[in-house]
């Protein structure tokens, strides 16, 4: 038997935040659910055998259990209800019904005895962050991180904890991307682990743009982000991850400054002719504060110049169109340094103030001889 009675905004914004973590499809029937349970307070759980959410919402609990319900099915009923306190009664054969306002719906649910348990995180390490601090740093470095499954480490973010801060990196053999926050509180010193992106981009989702606090514990195999009531656990990468500090160039003799949005505009008009099936690199020819950039394929030419502050020294070389606009798309600045050395040398992409909150790389690709 499980009763209980919730606002319906706060029950779906719970069940929208552990759906991410429900199994698509799954052996175990119920991991295409969620679990309900009323035992101390609502809590609600997803979890795919990867990733899992569970979330806690204040609810009037009148009879406390355990029951597992279709996630699309409960979802749905939930989000077409009135703006009203939901009514749930669920009896011992997992009959459930739900009211609000005039609305009933009726649903059969599963028992809770054959939902996999969560893993539980021993707290190893922790540290504690602003949640507006991690959901920026996530988005700004996980659009680099590898599809490729045969090195899985790479599908992953490197997070760094130090007494300097928190580094994060994600690579993905065509280019870097770098993030790194001073912190003010960190306890049991310095470590260091990979995160899984697909995890990451639930973590970002359950992250607020406020101030309130985001707890990342490291346990021995798996990985625990705390924000508010919700948790979410995932299992840590295990692997060698690139020694990135080695694989970013110190020699770069061109220096330029650039405006993002105004590069991003002229790569975007390059790449009009370059689609999925007619790629093509966009050609750079730097020269004194200007870019020469043009792009040829079946589709036909493009050419446009871009203005930048800097000598290119007539350095010509190519490059991805879109990995090139990430770095400057996803660089938390409005201008940026470029560094550069030969045509076949990575660009490096650094803050104009020579901090190091950031550093974007991207590998040239050759370009054909015209």
């Amino acid at each position: 038997m499980v009763r209980f009675s919730c606002e319906k905004t706060l029950l779906q914004q719970a069940v929208n935040a552990v759906s991410r973590a429900v199994a698509a499809k799954s052996s175990i029937p119920a991991l295409e659910g969620i679990l309900l349970e009323t035992e101390h307070g609502l809590r609600l759980s997803g979890y795919n055998m990867q990733t899992g959410i569970r979330t806690e919402v204040e609810a009037d609990i009148r009879e406390s259990g355990r029951i597992v319900l279709n996630a699309k099915l409960f979802g749905d009923m939930i989000r077409r209800m009135p703006d009203d306190t939901v009514v749930f009664d669920a009896d011992e054969k997992f009959n459930v019904k739900l009211t609000c306002g005039d609305t009933d719906f009726e649903m059969i649910g599963l028992s809770a005895n054959d939902y996999p348990e969560m893993p539980e995180v021993d707290d190893e390490y922790s540290v504690t962050l602003e949640q507006r601090t991690l959901k920026a740093m996530i988005d700004q470095t996980s659009f680099a991180v590898s599809l490729n499954e045969t090195r899985p480490i790479h599908t992953g973010v490197l997070f760094e904890i130090s007494d300097k801060g928190l580094t994060m990196v994600a690579v993905d053999g065509f280019r870097l991307a770098l993030r790194r926050e001073p912190l003010e509180h960190i306890d049991g010193g310095a470590f260091k682990f990979v995160a899984p992106g697909s995890a990451l981009n639930e973590v970002e989702k359950i992250c607020a743009d406020t101030e309130d606090m985001v707890t990342v514990t490291q346990g021995k195999r798996h990985l625990m982000f705390e924000a508010g009531n919700t948790q979410l656990i995932c299992r840590r990468l295990e692997g060698e991850f690139l020694d990135y500090r080695n694989a970013i160039p110190t020699n770069n003799p061109i220096c330029l400054e650039v405006d993002n949005k105004t590069m991003i505009e002229s790569l975007e008009r390059v790449s009009v002719v370059i689609s999925e099936k007619l790629k093509s690199p966009v050609r750079c020819l730097f020269s004194a504060d200007k870019v020469y950039m043009s792009a040829r394929t079946g589709n036909g030419d493009a050419r446009d110049i871009c203005p930048v502050r800097g000598d290119g020294q007539e350095l010509e070389i190519g490059f991805n169109n879109r990995y090139l606009m990430d770095a400057l798309r996803y660089a938390p600045a409005d201008t940026v340094k470029m560094h550069l050395n030969t045509g076949i040398s990575p660009c490096i992409i650094t803050p104009v103030d020579d901090s190091d909150n950031f550093i974007y790389m991207v590998l040239p690709v050759r370009l054909k001889a015209q």
